[in-house]
């Protein structure tokens, strides 16, 4: 079946977006430097933001569906609800906290290569802390407290993070929103009047038409097409019944598949779910048993064994070593962008950056607008618009080597406050001209595609560029300190540093300011 929208405001005229804010500040100009991408504006466009608020705009309330009720997902769904939209939130899980929800089954495929596979959607393994103290981990607004009766370390155990995003559902009320045990099936373009499926965009010319619309027309905003979407769920209907947010199970229940139609969709389903397995030649003659770190739970099935790599039962090394070994455990990422001499001797300098996960939308149908291309999602303005079909669709949280729940915060303002009209974006012609300048620097650079997302560098720059498009406070620079020493412990004492720290004016004045900061929210 097909439910209508039912927006309460459908306000789809133009919104502005004038020249003087089609520009960039120091983030949107450097690139973070080495990922650098020029603006493709000079003078005094320079000095405004690629995003201003227009204050004279109605502001509108659409009705959107956000995929997952991990961190990304929840703190999106908060940040919609607080501009006034209608929120919907799709979890195919029995719980809020995505990946931070330990699972102790794992895939029947160990590498995670058979599509058929029974899939288990947390990379979670039973001993994890996390690598964060959490003071940096929070939400900006929720601070990561320690709570009696629970993992009070800076550095704690994951059921402690999961906990934490639960306590957030129940302090905003978001558990309300979330429709649990609902997997999305497909997710596809809707130009119709919500009342058929034969509306459903199938034909794969309409990127043609949208390319002809959006930049050879060189139109001044992207809010102009009547995009919506038709998001299609699985219900399992044996675990329909909460009674205080517990699951009651029933059986002999046929699952439910219905389609809603939505003004916009945010997809927040995270980035460590999908194996990114290395190539080695030789590696498919190797008898022996293979895994990647995705199915890693405890560390007993792999005591006395060893964990390297081989073609036959022996490993040959380039210093002439030998090694006969037992296990395969994929830890890293391809060799794909490897070339060789000192291509090959850059790329092994950078291997502690290479991404052990996909970028997985299965249920995403955009007709090729949308692609994962080399762990890289495209094209994307500033990691989340894609500029044919903003603002109808954004995503949240792929950016890696950041501290996270800030950065989704951040991005999810964003969102809300461009759906609202509360602020613009440039026109799809400038947004693509910005992707594209961005992605010839890479080149240019020699910067691996699959580095596209890695902020590791600037992270701190785009979260304040991200702040000021919603009129948001800057990050405060004790959280940029604190996050630079903790690199810094991490490095010198990889096995020890989530219990030494030295930083213990940093730790005053965060646990004052966040302290500060509950008692005025009055959170518990």
């Amino acid at each position: 079946m097909v439910e209508a929208v039912s927006s309460s405001t459908r306000n789809r005229g133009s919104s502005r977006s004038s020249s003087a804010n089609t520009g960039h500040n120091d983030y949107g100009r450097k690139k973070c430097e080495a990922l650098a991408g020029n603006s493709n504006l000079n003078g005094e466009d320079e000095l405004q933001m690629a995003i201003g608020s227009d204050k004279n705009a109605t502001k509108q309330s659409c009705k959107v569906a956000v995929i997952g009720a991990g961190a990304a997902g929840l703190v999106a769904a908060r940040e919609l609800q607080r501009e006034g939209h209608e929120v919907v939130v799709y979890e195919e899980g029995e719980k809020v906290g995505g990946v931070w929800l330990y699972n102790s089954d794992v895939e029947d495929d160990p590498l995670g290569l058979d599509p058929n596979r029974c899939s288990v959607h947390s990379s979670m393994y039973a001993s994890l802390r996390t690598n964060l103290p959490r003071e940096l981990m929070g939400y900006l607004d929720y601070p990561f407290l320690p709570r009696e009766g629970r993992d009070v370390r800076r550095f704690p155990r994951h059921e402690e993070v999961a906990s934490y995003l639960q306590d957030f559902a129940e302090e905003f009320n978001l558990l309300l929103l979330v429709k649990f045990c609902t997997k999305v099936e497909y997710v596809g373009i809707y130009r119709g009047d919500g009342n058929t499926e034969a509306d459903i965009v199938n034909d794969s010319s309409f990127k043609q038409q949208l390319l002809r619309e959006g930049c050879e027309d060189l139109r001044e905003d992207s809010a102009n097409l009547e995009t919506r979407w038709v998001v299609r769920t699985r219900e399992r209907r044996q675990a329909v019944e909460k009674e205080r947010d517990v699951l009651n199970f029933a059986t002999g229940c046929e699952d439910q598949v219905t389609d809603v139609i939505f003004d916009a969709v945010v997809i927040c389903n995270g980035h460590y779910s999908q194996p990114r397995v290395a190539w080695i030649p030789g590696l498919e003659k190797w008898p022996g048993k293979q895994m990647h770190s995705h199915n890693y739970r405890i560390a007993e099935p792999f005591r006395d064994k060893v964990e390297l790599v081989t073609e036959d039962g022996t490993v040959h090394f380039q210093d002439g070593i030998s090694c006969h070994v037992d296990v395969i455990l994929h830890c890293t990422g391809s060799w794909e962008e490897v070339g060789s001499g000192e291509e090959r001797k850059k790329a092994s300098l950078k291997s502690l950056g290479t991404r052990r996960y996909l970028y997985s939308f299965p249920f995403l149908d955009t007709h090729g607008i949308v692609t994962v291309e080399n762990s890289a999602v495209g094209p994307l303005f500033e990691h989340v618009f894609p500029p044919l079909l903003a603002p109808s669709l954004s995503f949240v949280g792929l950016p890696f080597k950041v501290v996270p729940f800030p950065l989704f915060e951040l991005q999810s303002k964003w969102i809300a406050c461009i759906l609202s009209k509360s602020s613009s974006l440039p026109s799809t012609k400038d947004m693509m001209a910005d992707v594209q300048s961005f992605e010839v620097r890479l080149a240019e650079e020699g910067i691996p595609k699959h580095y596209t997302h890695n902020l590791d560098s600037c992270q701190f720059e785009y979260d304040n560029w991200l702040a000021a498009q919603c009129g948001s406070e800057p990050i405060e620079s004790w959280r940029i300190k604190m996050y630079k020493v903790a690199q810094k412990i991490r490095k010198l004492y990889p096995d020890s540093y989530r219990d030494i720290w030295d930083d213990y004016d940093l730790l005053d004045e965060a646990q004052s300011y966040l302290l500060k900061l509950k008692t005025e929210k009055h959170w518990k």
